[in-house]
């Protein structure tokens, strides 16, 4: 890693020496510029395991990643951890023009973790303490179960 701001794996073995698979583990820290605009708060604890292979003109990649996200709680609105695991794989040209002794796969990395991040997300199990004057959240369950004013249409068009 460079910086403290991206994932670089060390290639020069597998591109001058005999040597067929790395293997890495390492810890990531993907820029707060990534998330910026995304629902994603914070990333923590994000590590990379895997291995990096030589395929003629290519590098097979394959990372499992596992990490935290902190996302806001949809209805709380409270920042709660939201731990993920990813499994990238990946096939990655060499590119001979803009070979360095480093392969940087912190935007491949960042594709695949964006792709765990839930449409909606709530730790909330109870439902009672969001109400007020006229109007209670409710949860889907309740409204299949509860006095729906639709249940009697159905009735009546013959559905169930």
């Amino acid at each position: 890693m460079s910086g403290g701001d991206s994932m670089e794996i060390e290639i020069t073995p597998l591109l001058t020496e005999n040597v067929k698979q790395l293997d890495f583990v390492q810890s990531i820290d993907i820029p707060q510029e990534y998330y910026q605009n995304t629902d994603i708060k914070a990333l923590q604890n994000v590590v990379g395991k895997g291995q990096l292979q030589l395929d003629g003109e290519e590098f097979n990649l394959q990372v499992n990643v596992t990490g935290e996200m902190i996302l806001i709680d949809a209805i709380s609105l409270e920042e709660e951890k939201y731990p993920f695991t990813c499994e990238v794989l990946e096939k990655v040209p060499i590119k001979p023009e803009k070979m360095k002794n480093t392969l940087d796969i912190t935007e491949i990395l960042w594709q695949n973790i964006m792709l765990e991040v839930p449409l909606r997300f709530t730790t909330v199990d109870d439902y009672s303490k969001y109400q007020g004057d006229g109007w209670k959240l409710t949860s889907e369950e309740e409204l299949k179960v509860e006095n729906n004013p639709f249940n009697d249409l159905k009735k009546m068009m013959g559905g169930e």
